[in-house]
This record gives C-alpha cells, structure tokens and sequence, in this order.
C-alpha cells in the first residue's frame, strides 16, 4: 500500500457493532428494570460493559486490523493490573476476617 493510500473498511461492519452495541444497552438496561438483585446483577452489569467496551476496542479503535505485538502492548499490562488488583482484594478480605475473628472473640 502506498503512503498517501489508506484502507477502508465496509461501512456494514460498523453499523453491525452499533447494532450489538444497542442490544448489550438494553439487556444492560433490563437487568436493572428486572429487578435482579445481588452478584447476579452486578455480573451481567459488568459482562455487558466488558462486552461493549471490547467491540469499541477492537471495531471503532481498529484493533482487529493491528499486529498481535500492538494488541499485546495495549491490552496485557491492563490484564496485570486486573489479576494484581483481585490478589489485593483476596488478601484485604483476608486481613478484614482475621482482624473480626481476633477482636470479636
């Protein structure tokens, strides 16, 4: 490909992730509207922005054209940031129910 040329992608791709992207907002809008309650809620609250931010990611950021070293450089050092941040949380909890047991004898 020349310098000056650039690609372009079928504009049905993207009307097809503004479709999915609507859909995710509503089952996102419904579990509220429901009425679920609890980790179920918060669990398909979160899948559905998980699943919308990562069709923003790769369609409308171009990440599904990139090399794989350019994925890798983006999205890894999040996903360490995520396993750190459950290790934290795990020990927190840890520490919070030792200090209970230990005051609340």
């Amino acid at each position: 490909m020349a310098q000056g040329e650039a690609q372009q992608h079928p504009i049905g791709i993207y009307l097809w992730v503004w479709f999915l992207l609507f859909v995710l907002s509503v089952f996102s809008y419904m579990v509220d509207y429901l009425g679920f309650e609890g980790y179920l809620k918060w669990f398909l609250i979160t899948l559905f922005m998980l699943m919308k931010a990562g069709f923003i990611i790769a369609v409308f950021m171009h990440m599904v054209w990139e090399r794989l070293a350019i994925i890798c450089a983006i999205l890894v050092p999040p996903g360490v940031l995520v396993v750190l941040m459950l290790l934290m949380a795990i020990e927190g909890n840890y520490t919070l129910l030792i200090r209970l047991e230990y005051f609340f004898q």
